[in-house]
């Protein structure tokens, strides 16, 4: 158990609403994934309701979760003697969820398990297919897992598990090991564990977070022109310079609270070296809170703005009262009893000179810290008994109140507060610094003092929210002026008061206590009323603890807060004033189910264990916006989509993940609450008003990659074209970052290349231009990405120019200017005149039709005529004779829906980014023309046979570049063999050292020297042209009621006719490079790994991708296996099978065909090895699927085998500034941003 990796496998079933026969023969069959993806589920049907919708709480998903086989085979069936409970947690960093709800017993005749164990089952929301599961020790079929808790997001990812019975571990992703060690998701490990007393509360210790959650009212607040990050942060944060001065640092510590009375802290070894021995463990001893002999029946602990940490607990001799108490270092007054050992006669001193600027508290921690590990080094022995003993702990109370008024008092209301009511819960809010508690009264006898077995009876709940304030202490003139004997400062005394005060009646889960837990639709009801006042426990179904009947789980920005009552009863709550948000109820025994919130509370998890199938159900319930009736839809969606676009700009701001706000986002659009447009015209709007360039630049790409993921799964056209661009600009800011961190000196890229003259550029030293010579394959593969990317946006925009211009030719022959044959340009007519310039052409572009330009004009002219092939036809047009007249081409990319590529050129930073890296690109190709001087006499057929240093892929991919048999169609309708030199033709190139191809870009053929410097030249023309174009951003459409998907800009966009394109396109025309295969426009996607939304979006979640479904067998999956040169069984291959059958016919075969290179304009021959081959999305590499292991990005299910996986033994193969440059992406996908987990 020291090492234990996620089982992962079919472990996954989707909740539906199934006949029990389909599911009887579904298991049969063993199809254990059945998955319908984040899809609310359906109310369960009541003849009494009116509105389905108010039945259930709103959910976003509901699955089942199952232990692996070998699990099941030792699992012994005994449901009356193993404890079912309810414990969740959400990492708001990760975005997994960590849940249990069984503890499983081992039949006795097997030893392959332990005793008892505990699967705690990692799931990942966004594709609950890849889960993981791992056993937790249990030391009795009654354990349960009484705290479940994710580490701070400003700590390492760990996770906490405690036991009822007091086993405590700590399990977290391996660190040790190379830079570029990979953060599996579905991979944890025990790093600690240790035993301690019974806990009211377990949990990790942080500093209070320098943001708040402030929601606003209006959009007023998102519109204004003060710094974005003010509109979150916390004024007190702000202005303490307490805060600065005595930080809590981000380190892993956990508190335990006693039911004694007690304290003791464990924290991990700070800071940690990422490549030294494991991190060593250290705990304090218990620092008594002076609560009185009974003990403590409730506590919670805090970190406070001034370093201090507090702890609010409710003593069982008077169970009406809250007492804060502050753990400070040392024994002392002596009041705490001494040591019972002492490691040595010089102990640490309590305010050590090494660690200062540090909490009080934790610079003694770390102290004794270095002063043990010291001792160690010494050759000392030490035990963590020893350990543990020696480092005191004393506590003080500050503050406390009555949580509710008295007996004498009640008697005179109308409350029905008795004397044996009592706290029964108490929680800090988490972003107040303990000024802020929340407690929960259960009102009624809470104990029986006539018979102490009977349990209590409960008249109501009561749920408050207390603050406390400092004030002066009013003392009689007789004790004389106490400013006197306090340094001058009047005295202070802590104040709180009671700010919300909520009654919520017993519900009928008590009446009901009998009641197993069954089928899934009734596990999960809106709580009803009832009157029934006693509790009493069924026999086989004890709680753990029955001084526990409630839990308070605040959102990680205190926005909601969640009360959860014994036997499944959950309320939630809003705001600073408890506004109610919604209640359900889950039959989940005598235990309480408390939920977890989501990174952005925009969800709920809960989890309990269906006892009929003996399985763990975990549902997503949707928190905003909640279930609300059909007739209140419409009213607040506005409201709605306001609180969701700030719940994403939360999550960009304090770094936690925002898939929760996509989730919910999908589920009220399913309900018709809101509307994805309008929620990404909300977005759109609050970052075109950031109020710097610098801040959009910033939040750009996070805001690309929402938009990406919510606008998954759509079917229009122009959206589809709208996600490859946002993905084209997320590839190049990866792109540029990478370069960037590969040069030696990053100053040295010229930030405006088109302003610049052209003798400053031919004095660039290429030399200066120079990477890290350890990255010179890896930035070789990011530089043919790069000329990928400047290829086919270039391709798209010729092929917008030339579309634009052959309607304006058939206008000019038809002998008419009228606007009917005229595409309208709606951009066009809503701006400015572009200048002289920019519409006038001259020289080989001159619109009076010089022969270059009648060529290309009548190879459009055929392009259109013929669209079936896509090539000219044998016997072409008749040329256009005599110059006609100029006509303006109105037509901008409006026209061309389904194109992507075509915005971008409006895009100021898109455009100005791509011409510095293409700079970059023709200094790093122009360093490497002397390297092939020397063998210019060689043919282009043996520098193809030579081996690129960065090729990683098949070996017969360079073949391409050979002379073949078969006709090469250039993509302007050109055919020749290609033994002969055609140019704008993909045939053999001229033995020259310009015209060697490098690299394994376009389809594996490489790029020569002139071609790139053409793509530089035609990125510099284009920035020119559009310099001094007006590029204002764009107006928001918030409250239109025609909301399109639109681009968002960083500088604004420009409005760039096709003229303009088409004058500095046509230069270059015949000698720019031809992306191999775009006539289908699939392959160089597949190339550049850009993705459009997926056919079926629930597809995605269910099978994991294209090729995980085993009964996926189209031939996709057959060409791997098939020969490279064997195209006629590709050629007939028209039956898709499985999954595929969702699809469309036609747009399953164009897209196979798009793939795959067939009925294209050029025979990719060898390029199909590269096919079966993976593009590594970190090192831009393709590589072969036996190499190294890979790992894929949850989210865009791109992957990589450039990580080194925990527990290897073989040494990476990288050089150490490699691994250094490898190591930026261990956490997440350079891409989209989603996690690692291992393709299995």
């Amino acid at each position: 158990m020291n090492q234990v990796g996620g089982t992962k496998g079919p472990v996954v079933e989707v909740v539906e609403d199934e006949e029990p026969e389909a599911v009887a023969e579904a298991q049969e069959k063993n199809e254990a994934v059945e998955l319908s993806g984040e899809q609310k589920q359906p109310p369960v049907e009541n003849p009494m309701e009116e509105d389905p919708v108010t039945t259930t709480p709103a959910t976003v998903f509901c699955i089942r979760l199952k232990q692996p086989k070998s699990h099941l085979l030792h699992k012994m069936s005994v449901p009356e003697v193993c404890r079912n409970f309810s414990a969740v947690s959400w990492c708001g960093k990760l975005n997994a969820i960590a849940c249990a709800s069984e503890t499983c017993a081992r039949i006795p005749s097997s030893t392959a398990n332990p005793p008892f164990w505990i699967p705690i089952h990692i799931v990942i929301p966004e594709r609950p297919t890849e889960c993981a599961v791992f056993d937790v020790l249990a030391d009795s079929p009654r354990d349960s897992v009484q705290f479940i808790e994710w580490s701070p997001t400003s700590c390492p990812r760990a996770l906490l598990i405690a036991n009822f019975h007091g086993r405590v571990t700590i399990w977290t992703q391996p660190s040790q090991g190379p830079a570029n060690l990979v953060r599996d998701t579905s991979y944890w490990q025990l790093e600690h564990e240790w035993r301690q007393d019974i806990a009211v509360v377990t949990k990790w210790l942080s500093g209070v977070s320098l943001y708040r959650w402030l929601s606003s009212k209006s959009s007023g607040a998102a519109n204004s022109k003060s710094i974005f990050e003010e509109k979150f942060l916390s004024q007190q944060s702000q202005t303490s310079a307490i805060l600065i001065s005595a930080r809590w640092p981000n380190f892993l510590c956990v508190c335990s609270v006693f039911s004694s009375g007690s304290v003791q802290l464990h924290w991990s070894q700070w800071p940690h070296c990422q490549n030294a021995a494991p991190a060593r463990w250290f705990c304090t001893s218990k620092g008594l809170l002076g609560c009185g002999p009974s003990g403590i029946m409730d506590a919670d602990a805090i970190i406070t703005d001034s370093g201090a940490m507090h702890v609010a607990g409710v003593p069982i001799v008077n169970p009406s009262t809250v007492v804060v108490w502050e753990v400070m270092p040392g024994p002392g007054n002596g009041f705490q009893a001494t040591p019972k050992t002492s490691i040595n006669n010089c102990a640490p001193p309590l305010s050590p000179p090494n660690w200062s600027g540090f909490a009080p508290l934790a610079a003694y921690l770390f102290s004794w810290q270095d002063y043990l590990i010291s001792e160690e080094k010494r050759g000392k022995k030490l035990t963590d008994q020893n350990i543990g003993d020696s480092i005191p702990l004393h506590c003080s109370p500050v503050s406390n109140f009555s949580a509710y008024v008295s007996p004498e008092a009640a008697a005179q209301s109308s409350a029905a507060t008795t004397w044996g009511s009592g706290v029964t819960a108490v929680a800090f809010d988490p972003t107040r610094g303990g000024s802020v508690i929340a407690v929960v009264i259960i009102e009624g006898q809470y104990m029986s003092p006539y018979d102490p077995d009977e349990g209590p009876s409960v008249t109501g709940w009561r749920v408050q929210r207390w603050e406390s304030s400092l004030q002066h202490v009013v003392l009689h003139p007789i004790f004389g002026n106490p400013t006197s004997s306090m340094g001058g400062q009047p005295p202070m005394q802590t104040v709180w008061q009671s700010k919300v005060d909520l009654s919520i009646p017993p519900t009928n889960d008590f009446k009901n206590h009998r009641t197993h837990a069954v089928g899934m639709k009734t596990n999960v009801q809106k709580v009803s009323e009832s009157s029934f006042k006693g509790v009493t426990f069924d026999p086989f179904d004890l709680p753990s603890d029955v001084r526990t009947l409630a839990r308070v789980v605040y959102a990680a920005h205190g926005g909601e807060i969640a009360i959860a009552f014994l036997r499944g009863g959950v309320h939630i709550f809003s705001g600073p004033n408890f506004a109610p948000v919604d209640n359900y109820q889950i039959t989940v025994g005598s235990a309480i189910a408390a939920p977890a919130f989501s990174s952005t509370s925009c969800c709920l998890a809960s989890v309990w264990h269906d006892t009929c199938k003996d399985q763990t159900v975990l549902k997503i319930i949707r928190v905003l916006p909640p279930a609300i009736p059909t007739s209140q839809v419409k009213a607040n969606s506005s409201t709605w989509e306001r609180a969701i676009a700030e719940r994403f700009w939360w999550s960009l701001l304090v770094g936690v993940d925002w898939w929760d706000a996509v989730g919910c986002t999908q589920s009220a659009a399913e309900d018709g609450i809101v509307s994805l447009n309008s929620i990404i015209a909300v977005l759109d709007a609050d970052f075109h008003s950031l109020p710097s360039a610098q801040h959009r630049q910033q939040y750009c790409p996070s805001l690309d990659r929402i938009k990406c993921r919510l606008l998954e799964g759509a079917n229009a056209q122009e959206v589809r074209a709208m996600v490859l661009d946002m993905q084209a600009r997320l590839l190049l800011d990866m792109l540029g970052k990478g370069i960037e961190s590969a040069l030696i000196d990053p100053s040295v890229l010229v930030p405006d290349p088109w302003q610049v003259s052209s003798d400053t550029l031919s004095r660039i030293d290429a030399q200066a231009v120079s990477v890290e010579p350890a990255l010179m394959p890896s930035i070789q593969a990011y530089v043919d990405s790069v000329l990928d990317l400047a290829s086919h946006f270039i391709t798209r925009l010729r092929r917008y120019a030339s579309f634009c211009r052959t309607l304006a030719t058939h206008a000019v022959t038809a002998g008419t200017a009228s606007n009917r044959n005229i595409v309208p340009s709606p951009a066009a007519q809503s701006s400015a005149t572009p200048a002289p310039s920019q519409g006038a052409q001259n020289g080989t572009t001159s619109s009076s039709g010089t022969p270059q330009m009648q060529a290309w004009v009548q190879g459009a002219i055929a392009k259109i005529s013929n669209p079936a092939d896509g090539v000219s036809n044998p016997t072409p047009n008749p040329p256009i004779t005599g110059p006609p007249s100029f006509m303006p081409i109105s037509v901008n990319t409006g026209t061309f829906p389904g194109t992507p590529a075509v915005r971008l050129i409006g895009d100021c930073h898109f455009l100005h980014r791509l011409c510095q890296l293409l700079l970059f690109c023709f200094f790093f190709r122009r360093a490497q023309l002397p390297r092939y001087a020397g063998g210019a006499h060689r043919t282009a057929d043996a520098n193809a046979q030579k081996p690129q240093p960065n090729a990683s892929a098949p070996g017969n991919v360079d073949e391409v570049a050979k002379p073949v048999s078969t006709v090469v169609k250039s993509d302007d309708g050109q055919t020749n063999r290609t033994g002969q030199v055609v140019p704008g033709a993909k045939g053999t190139e001229e033995p020259t050292s310009g015209r060697s191809r490098v690299g394994t870009g376009n389809a594996g053929q490489g790029y020569t020297f002139e071609e790139v410097k053409v793509l530089f030249l035609i990125l510099m023309d284009l920035c020119r042209r559009t310099s001094g174009l007006q590029h204002p951003l764009p107006v928001s459409q918030v409250g239109s009621s025609n909301i399109q998907v639109r681009l968002h800009y960083i500088d604004g966009n420009y409005t760039v006719l096709p003229e303009v394109v088409e004058a500095s396109l046509g230069p270059h025309m015949q000698n720019m490079p031809r992306p191999r295969g775009t006539d289908a426009a699939g392959l160089l996607l597949r190339e550049l790994e850009l993705h459009p939304p997926a056919e079926e979006w629930h597809r995605r979640n269910m099978f994991g991708g294209l090729s995980s479904d085993p009964n996926d067998v189209g031939p996709a999956n057959k060409l791997v296996s098939s020969s490279p040169r064997d195209l006629s069984s590709l050629e007939n291959c028209d039956v898709y099978h499985g999954a595929h059958a969702i699809w469309p016919r036609k747009r399953r075969m164009s897209e196979r065909e798009a793939a795959f290179g067939l009925n294209s304009s050029v025979g990719l021959g060898g390029y199909l090895g590269i096919m079966g081959s993976r593009r590594d999305v970190v090192t831009a590499l393709w590589k072969t699927g036996l190499e190294g292991v890979w790992y894929k990005c949850i989210r865009c299910l791109r992957q990589t085998c450039a990580f080194t996986s925990p527990g290897s033994t073989n040494p990476p193969s990288q050089n150490d500034r490699e691994i250094w440059w490898i190591s930026r992406w261990t956490h997440g996908c350079p891409i989209c941003g989603g996690t690692w987990v291992r393709v299995v």
